[in-house]
This record gives C-alpha cells, sequence and structure tokens, in this order.
C-alpha cells in the first residue's frame, strides 16, 4: 500500500511538545519556527510519498546485486537518490557553511522519520553520510573538511562507518586493521571491515569510508585505536576524482530483511595499502567515531518509529477492508471489516499508541538537542545535554523493540494473509529485526544507560526527569476529565517504579553489578515506557484545552483517546518490570551454566 506521512501528529509534537516556537529564538534558528517546519515537512512528504516509498517493494524483491567488486543497487535507487541529492536532503540539518540549510535537529528528525518509513533500505545511505559528516564536523582538520565537508553536504559524496571486523563486533578492543604512518603525513590502512552499509555503491561518485585501525606501535585495547578517512576514489588538489584507493568491496551479505541496502565486506590495503588521513590526534579513534555513533543511534531510534508507522498504516488499511465474522455486539447483522472486532481495534491501538509515544519522545529529544547545542545561556546548554544523553539510549533501544512488536502486529491483523509475502506486511517484520542489533543492541544501550547515564551521576539526570513528569502528573491530575485522571494515576504508578529502579541502579551498580546488569534492558525498557508515556500525558492537556476551544476537535479527541489506552495498557506494565528489576535479579543468575 501506499505510504501517507503523518504530518499533522508530527507537526502536533514539534508545536506542542518540542515548542518550535522557543527554538526558533535560539541563535542560529532563527528561521525556523513552526512555518518553516510546516513548509519543509510538507515538501519532504510529497517527495517520499511520490518518489521514494514506490521503490519500497521493489528493493525487498529485487535486491542490490554484486559481480566482480562492482554493487548495483535495485533499479530506479540511482535515479531517486539523484532527486535526493538536487532536493537539498542530505545537508537539511548542516552547518550553511558548508552548503546545508541548518535547519534544526526538530525538523530534521521528522525528515528522517519520513524517509525511513518511505524506504528505509533507500535512507540508510543518507543516515550514514550524516554520521560521517558530524564525525568531520567536530574533530577533522580544516584540510579534511574543506576536502570532503561540501561534497558531503550535497550528498555528492557519500559515508560510511567501519568498525566491525570478522573477529571483532561491538568489542573494538579487538580491532585488528593497522594503519603505518607515510613520510608525506599520510598512512597506508590494511585490514578487513564487514557489515559495512553501503560500503559499495552505484549511487554517488565517491565514497568516503570512516575506518577505525591501530598505529604501528599503538597501545593495545580501545586506548590504541584511531580514526581514519579512506576515499574510495582519491582527491585531487583540485577537488577532482583521482586514481582509485586500495579498497575493494569483496562481497555483500544476504539478509533478513532491508535487502536493497548492500551490507559490504570492504578489503583494505591488498594491492600495497589504502591512502588514510587521521582524523584528530592518534588513538582517540574510539572517541571520535562515538560522535557518528551516537549520531546513528538517534537515528536507529527514528526508524524503528518509521517502519513502526508504515506497519501500522498498513493494518489499519487492511482492518478497514477486510471482511470477516459479525461484529460480538451485534451491531452488524452480517460479517463485517475487522476493523469492528475488539480485538482488532486492541491490536491497532496499541500499534499508534506505541508509534505516537516513541515519536513525542524522539521528538523531545531533538528539541532538547538543538537547545544543547544554541541556547545562549550555559547552564541550559549544560541540563539539555544531560536531558538528551539520557533519551538516546530510550529512543534507539525502546523504540526498535517497539518496532518489532509493532510490526508482527501489523502481521496478525492480517491473520494468514500477512504471512504471506507480497501481501507486504511481513517486510516490516523483517525489515525492523536488525534494528534491535546494528549500531549497538539493546543490551548495549541499557549498558549505556547503567554505567554512563545513571550510576556515574547517582543517578541525578533521571530523579530530575522524575521531576518533570510529576509536574506533569499534578496538571493531570487537576483535571475534572475522566481521561486525564486515568492518566495521572498510571503515570505516578509508572514514574514511583522508575524512581525505585533508579535507586537500585544508582546504588547497586558498584556493590552488585551482575544483580543491576541482569535488570539493564528491563530498566531501559520501563524508562523509555515511561518517558513515552509522559509526552503523551502532556499531549492529552494540550489536546483537551485545543479540542474545547474548537480546534481540529476529532484530531484532538483521537490524541485524547491514544493517551489514555497508552497508559492503561503500556504504561501500566511499569510496577511489573520494577519489581522484575529489584527482587528478581537472583533468579536470572541461578542457573548453574552446565544446565543451560
Amino acid at each position: 500500500m501506499s505510504y501517507i506521512a503523518p504530518l499533522k501528529d508530527m507537526l502536533f509534537d514539534i508545536e506542542h511538545l518540542a515548542n518550535i516556537a522557543q527554538v526558533s529564538q535560539m541563535p542560529g534558528l532563527e528561521e525556523a519556527g513552526l512555518e518553516t517546519a510546516q513548509a519543509v515537512l510538507e515538501e519532504c512528504a510529497r517527495f517520499n510519498q511520490d518518489v521514494i516509498a514506490p521503490l519500497n517493494v521493489a528493493g525487498d524483491r529485487n535486491p542490490s546485486s554484486f559481480k566482480d567488486g562492482v554493487v548495483t543497487t535495485t533499479p530506479g535507487f540511482k535515479e531517486a537518490f539523484a532527486q535526493y541529492v538536487a532536493g537539498g536532503w542530505q545537508g537539511l540539518q548542516h552547518p550553511a557553511d558548508f552548503g546545508g540549510q541548518g535547519l534544526p535537529k526538530t525538523i530534521g528528525a521528522a525528515c528522517g522519520e519520513m524517509l525511513n518509513s518511505a524506504n528505509m533500505s533507500f535512507a540508510l545511505c543518507p543516515l550514514l553520510t550524516d554520521g560521517a559528516t558530524e564525525a568531520l564536523l567536530t574533530a577533522g582538520s580544516d584540510e579534511l573538511k574543506a576536502v570532503y565537508l561540501e561534497k558531503l553536504v550535497s550528498g555528492q559524496w557519500t559515508g560510511t562507518m567501519n568498525l566491525t571486523e570478522p573477529q571483532a563486533g561491538s568489542d573494538l578492543a579487538m580491532v585488528r586493521s593497522r594503519a603505518e604512518p607515510q613520510a608525506d603525513g599520510t598512512y597506508k590502512v590494511f585490514g578487513t571491515k564487514i557489515f559495512i552499509t553501503y560500503g559499495e555503491h552505484d549511487m554517488a561518485e565517491n565514497i568516503v569510508h570512516l575506518v577505525l585501525a591501530r598505529v604501528t606501535g599503538a597501545p593495545e585495547g580501545v586506548k590504541g585505536i584511531s580514526l581514519f578517512v579512506v576515499p574510495k576514489f582519491m582527491v585531487n588538489k583540485d577537488g577532482s576524482l583521482g586514481a582509485r584507493n586500495d579498497v575493494h568491496c569483496v562481497s555483500i551479505e544476504h539478509k533478513l530483511g532491508i535487502k536493497a541496502s548492500p551490507t559490504a565486506v570492504l578489503q583494505y590495503g591488498d594491492h600495497g595499502g589504502a591512502i588514510g588521513y587521521l582524523v584528530g590526534q592518534e588513538n582517540r579513534g574510539l572517541e571520535y567515531m562515538f560522535i557518528m555513533m551516537n549520531s546513528a543511534r538517534y537515528a536507529v531510534g527514528m526508524q524503528g518509529i518509521a517502519v513502526a508507522e508504515r506497519a501500522y498504516q498498513q493494518a489499519v488499511a487492511y482492518a478497514k477492508d477486510r471482511v470477516q465474522s459479525r461484529p460480538v455486539d451485534g451491531s452488524i447483522n452480517a460479517s463485517a471489516p475487522i476493523i469492528h472486532h475488539p480485538d482488532v481495534k486492541r491490536m491497532l491501538m496499541t500499534m499508534r499508541a506505541y508509534v505516537e509515544g516513541c515519536r513525542a519522545m524522539a521528538t523531545v529529544a531533538a528539541a532538547a538537542y538543538d537547545a544543547a547545542h544554541h541556547h545562549p545561556d550555559a547552564d541550559a546548554r549544560k541540563q539539555n545535554q544531560a536531558f538528551y544523553e539520557y533519551l538516546v539510549p530510550l529512543v534507539k533501544g525502546y523504540s526498535t523493540e517497539m518496532s518489532l512488536e509493532v510490526a508482527s502486529l501489523g502481521v496478525q491483523v492480517h491473520g494468514g494473509m500477512g504471512f504471506i509475502e507480497e501481501t507486504g506486511a511481513a517486510q516490516y517484520y523483517r525489515d525492523a529485526k536488525i534494528l534491535t542489533i546494528y549500531e549497538g543492541t539493546t543490551a548495549i544501550q541499557a549498558n549505556d544507560l547503567v554505567g554512563r547515564k545513571t550510576a556515574r551521576d547517582g543517578g541525578q539526570t533521571a530523579k530530575a526527569i522524575a521531576a518533570q513528569v510529576e509536574k506533569t502528573e499534578a496538571e493531570l491530575a487537576q483535571r475534572d476529565s475522566a481521561d486525564a485522571q486515568a492518566v495521572a494515576k498510571k503515570l505516578k504508578a509508572a514514574r514511583e517504579a522508575f524512581v525505585d529502579v533508579v535507586g537500585f541502579v544508582a546504588g547497586q551498580t558498584k556493590a552488585a553489578p551482575n544483580a543491576v546488569f541482569a535488570g539493564s534492558v528491563p530498566y531501559l525498557m520501563l524508562a523509555g515506557n515511561l518517558v513515552a508515556g509522559w509526552q503523551l500525558g502532556r499531549s492529552l492537556l494540550v489536546a483537551e484545552d485545543l479540542a474545547k476551544a474548537g480546534t481540529d476537535v476529532a484530531f484532538m479527541k483521537a490524541k485524547i483517546a491514544t493517551a489514555r489506552f497508552y497508559a492503561e495498557h503500556i504504561l501500566n506494565k511499569a510496577p511489573g518490570i520494577r519489581d522484575s528489576i529489584v527482587d528478581g535479579a537472583e533468579s536470572v543468575t541461578a542457573l548453574a551454566l552446565e544446565s543451560f
């Protein structure tokens, strides 16, 4: 089925939860108010609906192919990417100094969701280019910026992230690719990198690889890793492309999903050494790579929301069309569309509530990122940075785990037809699975949440978030509507459960690490659930006021109903998760290893 961008919901979040009016008062973002957001989102929707979305099924059925060292993408991808570049979409959030539009993440995130809903395999190429751009903006020398940034920002060249090796997955201390210093200041890079998204393709004239490798004589472990720019084609002094560098694709993977996105095995240095350029300082590569990683982690969370939205739209369309059985209440005296059946409504509402909750959470996180980078007050920047950093593992972890449940429900709504590839529901399920794995599995996100984001500051950032949630509870409790009262009740219980877990994590990480980390993923899921539910509670307050004022009443009533459903069917899981974390750690590790 066709994709229709959920512009109304996106703009509601941008205006009322992210407060785009406040964002647009910050230095450098003065032109990025609601009017700009609406214009950009509407144009982005047209492009993705008309150009990118029609290629989604084709990419799944006719994926990228590899022959004689050459990768050929799905027919239509190259032409669509040329239109993407011509429209300036690659540079949406990047600085005007390098040809970008300099728009805030609050707007860019919504555009990213649309691109990924339209075609996640296609969207992965721009996603990695964004990460490479961020890394060079932050850590690249003036010389590297001058050579590469304008071409990356425009999309004329694309970027990749090269971490993983056959023996080194998430454990980057085991990276063995090496870099040998040369007399002219360059390095020769040797090694094998696997799982490199768009590591080779035919959509752009050059590919800029950002590669982790060890300089000869570097310390063992993560402290001895450096980051290098290794272009597919060398760049001449006048900016034109020169000789092919010594980096070659030797194969691409055959995958469960995202089949149109070529996942390459790259070989560096088989013919004398690939020429690389050091980014920043030697042995600080992991620090620089995490700039790309954090950019990508947020973007992968948006992918989860995007594929869930697409699965939801298809499930709703099918449920309105598929006729099966009479309604149990006798309201129709004949077989009716299955959307009349209570359990189908439950599944659709679950899908809808998850998507809207995670979108709201991600939009608020984007606004915090903008404030962290543009707010004129240093303390406000610091507070927003801490809030954003806490939310990144939630956006990545919770939203991607959510997408699996939503995509699975999408198949279930279709019944037996969902198991048939021709309906398209199965593709979303297959595509979604990778999201909980790449750029750090859910457990890695949870370890980050426990260690860096909670234990390190004694839970202060988490407790500050809980205090904000409590204020929303109070506002809801003051309302006389049954909907607000119901959400307030569930939000309070979830917040109290969260505070208990934060205390457990902050207090026991050093003393009982196995007990804490046994519940790390449940903690992440509880935190994501709470923050998404909190944002829907805020949405309800706004929607009630606007409905009373007569503003788009049907949409506002739907927003209220969705917030209450989330509270009563999803948020209400929080106390049970609290019990499994705080009281259930021992049973996780009790079984003897030989009994598995």
